[in-house]
């Protein structure tokens, strides 16, 4: 098994994506790249920590690779906007990679280099690639969030429609 440490904006929203991918497991909500030791939400939501909120979890190569991973990753959310993902704004919602090992680094940043390329987006990606230094595991009330609080207004108007989506288009891109 591999690790992959990720920043898509809200939490509960990259933990719903990932949780239907083959081959991924244990995804974890938490916390990274920040200053602030031992964090928590009310200390990440001020923005002021360096902390993104991301997802950590362990995939099997075997089943999933590491780059289908990254070009989920992409197409899941906005690559293209700095510190926000539709109402969620501030520095705890950036687009960030946190790498765990140098072929992590090479192939996220030539990912990120074809997309642009390949002009998918109308604006620059702008996902920082940073070294993985630590990840806190966010509290438990946030695990599988979506899973737990289907009904809940952010789930059922955020959540699910951008599930629902990720879903479809995953589905035509698996038949191309």
């Amino acid at each position: 098994m591999d690790l992959m440490t990720i920043g898509a904006g809200c939490f509960w929203c990259v933990e719903a994506i990932f949780n239907q991918i083959a081959g991924v497991s244990d995804v974890t909500s938490g916390y990274s790249g920040g200053e602030h030791p031992n964090p928590n939400y009310e200390v990440i939501c001020t923005g002021n920590s360096g902390h993104a909120e991301v997802i950590q979890f362990n995939f099997d190569p075997n089943i999933v690779l590491y780059e289908d991973l990254l070009k989920i990753f992409w197409m899941s959310h906005d690559p293209t906007t700095v510190n926000q993902q539709g109402n969620d704004v501030g520095s705890q919602y950036r687009s960030v990679i946190f790498y765990h090992n140098e072929i992590q680094r090479n192939k996220a940043e030539s990912i990120k280099k074809a997309i642009n390329q390949s002009g998918e987006f109308k604006s620059k990606i702008v996902t920082e690639i940073v070294e993985f230094e630590k990840f806190y595991k966010a509290e438990e009330y946030h695990q599988n969030y979506f899973k737990k609080n289907p009904s809940i207004p952010y789930c059922s108007y955020v959540i699910k429609p951008k599930l629902e989506k990720f879903l479809s288009e995953y589905d035509k891109k698996k038949e191309e």
